[in-house]
């Protein structure tokens, strides 16, 4: 007679910790999905100060930034169509692909500061 309530109290307990895994992998996925968005935030703000940098010293025909406003604008249009399925894998490929392009447009930035530094 104890048999089904121990029963129905197993099954309640494995669905209980389904339920928390699968809540959990998602938590995860969201806080991923959110890295990769604040990353590119963080690129783009870059990307502009680039832009405005280089166009007061090369002017508006000599932009190299424009390659990388594009990509990020491609990089943006995927998460927004992939992004609610994609793997932490695939995530973490895109947030690091986008830190990867934030660490040379600074990079950059750095070699512009140093050419326009009086030279002693």
């Amino acid at each position: 007679m104890a048999l089904p309530f121990i029963l129905l109290a197993v099954l309640a307990a494995v669905a209980a910790l389904a339920y928390g895994l699968r809540r959990h992998r998602s938590g995860r996925r969201q806080q991923a999905l959110r890295q990769v968005l604040d990353s590119a935030d963080a690129l783009e703000a870059r990307l502009r100060t680039a832009r405005a940098e280089i166009e007061a010293i090369a002017g508006d025909d000599s932009n190299p930034v424009q390659d990388a406003m594009h990509e990020m604008l491609r990089q943006r249009l995927w998460l927004q169509q992939h992004g609610g399925a994609a793997s932490l894998q695939q995530l973490a490929a895109v947030r690091d692909s986008i830190d990867a392009a934030s660490h040379r447009i600074d990079q950059q930035l750095q070699r512009l500061e140093r050419a326009r530094a009086p030279q002693t």
